[in-house]
């Protein structure tokens, strides 16, 4: 026997439990389907288990898609102070941290319990934990979607399954091949927000530095973090280095890999810096432990064959000195991979999709939200801030 919704939504995570609370508020009968026998582990685990919910400043810069104009709508429609109000009408504590990040002061789990609570406020159907097996439309234009637990019809169906980052809570490709079998085009989904590998060479002399955390400027293509970079036993991590992990990855997507470029003295002008200790004694990487970790400074030094004192050396290495402290240049060799990553880059081609409502342009009642779609923030709340701004705009249009 067939069960029929207005409309069903298949994740509940952050996009999908947003949007079937406000479409079912409006009136509309409404069911989330879900794989995972614990709901929104993504949120659970975010932000050190206090979810770094949004943003005190939102807008399409802090953004990557091959259409950097598409989000704009769906934001501007419902922002970060949407999204806030909603958070202190249900009594839940947060704080702000640096550069705009909203945590929660107790736990992740309010906000798991909040979107619970809208949903149950719109009397919101569940049919969870169950597998989604075949989804079909119909000659009449509703949709099929069959699960090991009984077959649903409906005539809206939203894809809120997010994207292939940490797999181990259950992220799969089924939003991608539902977007394929009804010949939506995908941009290649990639492993986002996540820490980078570097070559064997540079790897052997970094590696026993696991745990040296420094701040730089990083950069790569057309983006630029300051926040602080960590060395691992595989590569290199830390803030700055998950950001610019996104651009290097959409440049290697795009057929033009380009280095990422650390300024390791964020502070200080480096050409100015290696004059003042021009007729230093002491060894570069001593000097540098002045300004950097310690330990990273002697090995910088070191790795370069630089560790000697600076008047010791001509002005051309001092030249070459300068340039690689504050321009250092890395070509990683690739990326931790998804189980690593926090995000994903690409999904579903918005060109295929309204920017107004989420809804797929040549497929009348089907719609994708949140990370399914090539639209992927900037580390510190931007994609949680899209899972909510793009799941409203789908609800309100139910």
């Amino acid at each position: 026997m067939k069960r029929s919704y207005d409309a069903l939504v298949i994740g509940a995570g952050a996009a999908g439990m947003m949007c079937a609370a406000r479409a079912a508020q409006r009136g509309r009968r409404v069911l989330i389907v879900d794989h995972a026998t614990s709901l929104a582990e993504k949120i659970r685990i975010s932000g050190g288990g206090r979810c770094n919910f949004t943003n005190r400043t939102v807008n399409a810069s802090h953004f990557l898609s091959q259409n950097p104009h598409f989000c704009r709508s769906a934001l501007a429609r419902y922002g970060a102070q949407h999204f806030v109000s909603l958070v202190e009408r249900h009594g839940i504590r947060y704080h702000e941290k640096t550069l705009g990040q909203l945590f929660c002061d107790d736990s992740s789990q309010q906000i798991i319990d909040m979107l619970l609570s809208e949903c149950s406020d719109g009397q919101v159907d569940w049919a969870a934990p169950v597998k989604v097996e075949v989804v079909s439309r119909e000659a009449d234009g509703r949709f099929i979607v069959r699960t090991d637990h009984g077959q649903f019809d409906t005539g809206a169906l939203v894809v809120a399954t997010g994207g292939l980052s940490i797999p181990k809570i259950g992220a799969t490709d089924l939003g991608y091949r539902i977007a394929r079998q009804f010949a939506l085009p995908v941009v290649a989904p990639r492993p986002a927000l996540v820490p980078l590998t570097l070559d064997s060479e540079t790897l052997a002399a970094l590696a026993p530095l696991a745990g040296a955390a420094f701040d730089v400027v990083a950069s790569c293509a057309d983006g630029e973090f300051r926040e602080r970079a960590l060395v691992t036993h595989r590569g290199l991590s830390g803030p700055a280095i998950l950001q610019i992990s996104s651009y290097w990855q959409r440049a290697c997507g795009d057929g033009r890999p380009e280095p990422v470029r650390l300024n390791l003295l964020p502070d200080h002008d480096a050409a100015a810096w290696v004059a003042q200790h021009a007729d230093s004694n002491a060894l570069l990487g001593n000097l540098l432990g002045e300004v950097l970790p310690n330990r990273f400074a002697k090995a910088w030094a070191e790795l370069h064959g630089w560790n000697t004192p600076l008047r010791q050396t001509s002005a051309k290495t001092r030249q070459a000195i300068a340039e690689a402290l504050g321009n250092w240049s890395l070509a990683p060799s690739g990326t931790q991979g998804f189980s690593k990553a926090e995000v994903t880059l690409g999904g579903v081609d918005t060109r295929a999709l309204s920017s107004k409502t989420m809804a797929a342009l040549k497929v009348p009642g089907l719609y994708f939200i949140g990370e399914v779609v090539d639209v992927t923030g900037h580390l510190g709340g931007y994609n949680f801030q899209w899972a909510w701004s793009s799941a409203v705009a789908a609800g309100e249009a139910l």
